[in-house]
C-alpha cells in the first residue's frame, strides 16, 4: 500500500516548507511597518470612517480551541468594532460544527480547520475559504494507555482507538496508521465526539484516542505515567480557516474586508503580546492560562492564503477517494472554492498561491 507519507513527495514537502519560511518573513515585514506606521492605533482616518455609522451586525461561528486565537484577540481588544462590526458569537466545540452553522445560514463566518471544508465541497456546498488563521504540524496526535500494552505506534493494532468522524482526527488517525504500516481494518474504530473522548478513554471504554489541543494535552496530564503520545510532523499539517458562505462573500465584499483587517490586527498584537494574548484566551474560555502557556507554540497565528492548504485539502481528498469516504470519484478544483480577492485587497503579500 501507498503510504501518506510516501504520498506526500518531497516536491509538496519543500513547497510546505517554502511557504513557512515566507509566513515567517511576511509576520516579521508586517510587524516592523505595523510599528513604523502605528496601524493598530484606531486613530487613522479609514478606521473612524468605518465606525462613524451603525456598526453592521454580523455572526460568526467559532471555537474554544486554540486555533480560535484571533477571533478572541479581535474580539476582546475591539478589533472588530474599529472596523465597524458587531460581531455575535456563536460558540462550538469544534470547527466541524461551526461550519454547519455557515451552511446552515445561522452564521456568516466560521471558524474551521480544512478536513471539513474538504468534505463539504465533496458534498457540493458552495463555501469560501476567506483565510487561514493558523498552522500547526504538532497539534494532531494519538494518546494511548500504556496498560493495555501499547507503547509504540505498532501497538495500536487491534486497539480500540476514538475519533472524530470528518474532522482532522479522522485523517490523523489514517495518516499515522499508514506510516506505521497498520490499516483502519485493523483497528477499533470507536466515533466520538470531541468533548466525550477524553471521559472514554479514562473510563477504559477505548485504549487510545486521535484528538487536538486542549483535550490532547489534558487527557495526557490526566494520565500521567500511564499515558503515550505519538506525534508525527511528517505526514500532516493542520490549518484553520475562516470560512463562509459564496454568496455571502460575494454580496459582501466591503464585510469580508473589515472582518479580516479585524483578525490581521490581533495577528499583529498575538505577535508582540504573546502573555496578554494569553491571558485574554483564558478569560474568554475559561481554560487555564498554564495551560494555554504550555500549548502555545505548537500554533502559528498567521492571516494568509498559501499553498499548505491547497496541499492539504488535495492530500485529504485522496484519502477520502481512496477510503470511499466520499461518492466522489474527482478531484474538485479547489482554487474555485478558495476566495483570493478579499485578502489580496488588503494584504497582499499574504496570497502565498503558486496556482
Amino acid at each position: 500500500m501507498l503510504s501518506y507519507r510516501a504520498a506526500l513527495n518531497l516536491e509538496n514537502r519543500l513547497m510546505i516548507l517554502f511557504a513557512w519560511e515566507r509566513h515567517t518573513l511576511q509576520a516579521i515585514t508586517f510587524m516592523l511597518i505595523a510599528a513604523l506606521m502605528g496601524c493598530q492605533k484606531s486613530s487613522s482616518d479609514n478606521a473612524e470612517q468605518r465606525v462613524a455609522g451603525p456598526l453592521q451586525k454580523i455572526t460568526a461561528a467559532y471555537t474554544n480551541q486554540p486555533q480560535s486565537t484571533l477571533v478572541h484577540v479581535a474580539t476582546a481588544k475591539g478589533y472588530f468594532v474599529e472596523e465597524g462590526l458587531d460581531v455575535q458569537a456563536l460558540m462550538h466545540t469544534y470547527g466541524k460544527a461551526a461550519l454547519q452553522s455557515v451552511i446552515d445560514n445561522k452564521a456568516d463566518f466560521a471558524t474551521v480547520a480544512e478536513t471539513p471544508v474538504m468534505f463539504n465541497v465533496l458534498k457540493g456546498e458552495k463555501i469560501f475559504v476567506i483565510a487561514n488563521i493558523e498552522a500547526s504540524s504538532m497539534n494532531n496526535a494519538i494518546v494511548a494507555r500504556k496498560d493495555v500494552g501499547i507503547a509504540s505506534p505498532g501497538d495500536l493494532k487491534g486497539k480500540r482507538i476514538g475519533y472524530t468522524p470528518g474532522t482532522t482526527s479522522d485523517f490523523f488517525l489514517d495518516s499515522l496508521l499508514t506510516a506505521n504500516g497498520l490499516t483502519r481494518k485493523e483497528i477499533q474504530p470507536v466515533a466520538l465526539k470531541p468533548e466525550e473522548l477524553q471521559d472514554a478513554i479514562m473510563a477504559k471504554q477505548v485504549d487510545a484516542v486521535s484528538t487536538w489541543n486542549y483535550p490532547l494535552t489534558q487527557i495526557s496530564r490526566l494520565l500521567g505515567a500511564d499515558g503515550t503520545i505519538f506525534y508525527d510532523r511528517e505526514i500532516y499539517t493542520e490549518t484553520f480557516n475562516i470560512a463562509a458562505r459564496q454568496d455571502f462573500v460575494l454580496k459582501n465584499p466591503e464585510t469580508v474586508k473589515r472582518f479580516l483587517r479585524a483578525l490581521i490586527k490581533a495577528e499583529v498584537f498575538v505577535a508582540h503580546n504573546p502573555d496578554e494574548a494569553q491571558t485574554i484566551m483564558s478569560a474568554a474560555t475559561k481554560i487555564d492560562k498554564d495551560l494555554i502557556h504550555e500549548v502555545w507554540d505548537v500554533f502559528n497565528y498567521h492571516v494568509v492564503l498559501d499553498q499548505i492548504l491547497l496541499i492539504t485539502l488535495e492530500d485529504e481528498t485522496r484519502w477520502a477517494i481512496q477510503n470511499k469516504l466520499t461518492d466522489r470519484t474527482d478531484m474538485p478544483d479547489y482554487l474555485s472554492f478558495i476566495h483570493l480577492d478579499s485578502l489580496k485587497a488588503i494584504a497582499p503579500e499574504a496570497i502565498r498561491m503558486n496556482r
